[in-house]
């Protein structure tokens, strides 16, 4: 039976890596350059160290101007956030777990700073009674450690939660945290591989709530 859900943040609540990856590209274009879909991919849902400018300078083979580039990057993406709106159905599934009575946490390989002003900004942040990010753990996703933090916290069994992610990495954390899981790729990580799932849906707007949970309690993937 599932008791809370789980919901990643970046790519799912709001769609943030489409935006930046359509951002970097655009400035990788500039360059006369080009950022790789699938390159990218490696670093969605985690933090794998990986630095979009320094592949650059190995593509053009000449040094470029790092904190410039790096304003430009942070100022046309904030731009851009800041008009963009929750993906479909999310507040429709907070407020049905919320009638629900199911607790309902979210847990984000991004900084708590990222994640919460965001959340203020879309007027979500009062529906999570737990949020966990990168500063709560050692490891980020895959390693499960965010999504057993949140469980704990919620103070719920692992197999009582039911978690909601766009990426692979945050998948396989789900899925090593033994918890079920639905995912709702965006179209930067809709060509991921994600490996067994409980679910897939294209958005949230496309099945209720309550009858997910429903087919989820007749399906447990392991």
């Amino acid at each position: 039976m599932i008791n809370g859900v789980i919901f990643d943040f970046d790519g799912l609540i709001f769609d943030t890596e489409t935006h930046q990856y359509r951002i970097l590209q655009d400035m990788f274009g500039e360059y006369d350059s080009e950022l790789p879909l699938a390159l990218w991919q490696n670093e969605v849902g985690t933090d794998g160290g990986f630095s979009p400018f320094h592949y650059m300078e190995q593509q053009i083979g000449k040094p470029v101007e790092h904190e410039l580039l790096n304003k430009q990057y942070k100022e046309r993406f904030l731009s851009v956030l800041s008009k963009e709106k929750p993906r479909d159905g999310v507040v429709e599934y907070l407020e049905t777990a919320k009638e629900m009575d199911l607790r309902i946490g979210l847990a984000s390989s991004s900084s708590y700073r990222w994640v919460s002003s965001h959340l203020k900004r879309l007027d979500l942040y009062d529906y999570f009674q737990c949020i966990r990010t990168s500063d709560h753990v050692e490891k980020v996703k895959p390693d499960p450690a965010l999504y057993l933090q949140a469980a704990e916290h919620l103070d719920l069994a692992p197999e009582t939660c039911l978690v909601f992610e766009d990426s692979a990495h945050g998948a396989t954390a789900a899925k090593r945290a033994g918890m079920s899981c639905v995912v709702v790729p965006n179209k930067i990580t809709s060509t991921m591989e994600f490996g067994h799932v409980e679910h897939r849906l294209d958005s949230m707007a496309d099945m209720p709530l309550k009858d997910l949970l429903d087919f989820v309690a007749t399906i447990k993937v392991k």
